[in-house]
């Protein structure tokens, strides 16, 4: 198990053996990225760890550098059951982003190999999934399980946003991922949305109007 340094803020293994010991067998992990993005999909990912291999230096993706984001990408894979969940821009604008991220969540979920018998959310609520689930808020700060699945998430998500800005090189998708900077919103007055906008959003929904 990885060792935790107490004088830093990092996440642990509490939630999980907490529920283990509470007699449940396969703890999972669940986060999201990409909620606030002006384009492209949201990508959720559940991780199983096993807790006699935790890969050394999960943490809050947010925390992470992009490389060490995707030093620990085949890792996590290598030593945990993963599962992704994406939902895209299109389901995105039918269904709302609140509902498209607990579809995205659910997916993931689902697509574990093995299923879980419990669990954790990254947030304040849970998908519909048959499992008893907690939800917490700022999880990925707080469990292992869900930082790595912060990880995972983040890690796929900004590959497609690479590839994506190969297919729509206007917009410079590799440099800010889709999110509302001033090189986004100056590409989308010159060049109008792409198929892969959030046309929902608001500031994409103003430009059409």
């Amino acid at each position: 198990m990885a060792r935790i340094d107490s004088k830093k803020i990092t996440p642990n293994f509490a939630y999980e053996t907490k529920y283990l010991e509470q007699g449940f067998s396969l703890i999972a992990g669940v986060d999201e990225a990409g909620r606030g993005p002006w384009a492209g999909p949201v990508v959720a990912a559940a991780v199983i760890l096993d807790e006699s291999n935790i890969p050394s230096g999960l943490n809050d993706s947010k925390k992470l550098t992009e490389p060490k984001r995707e030093a620990l990408f085949e890792p996590i894979n290598a030593a945990c059951l993963v599962g992704v969940g994406i939902v895209d821009a299109a389901k995105i604008d039918e269904i709302n982003i609140l509902q498209a991220t607990m579809l995205a969540m659910k997916i993931a979920v689902e697509n574990l190999s093995d299923q879980p018998d419990f669990v954790l959310i990254d947030g304040n609520r849970s998908p519909d999934i048959t499992q008893p689930t907690q939800a917490i808020k700022k999880g990925d700060a707080k469990s292992l399980s869900i930082a790595a699945a912060s990880i995972i998430a983040k890690v796929t998500r900004d590959r497609m946003m690479h590839k994506y800005d190969v297919k729509f090189p206007d917009y410079g998708f590799a440099q800010h991922k889709g999110y509302g900077t001033a090189k986004h919103s100056a590409a989308l007055n010159q060049h109008g949305p792409c198929v892969i906008h959030r046309m929902s959003f608001a500031p994409i929904k103003k430009l059409l109007t």
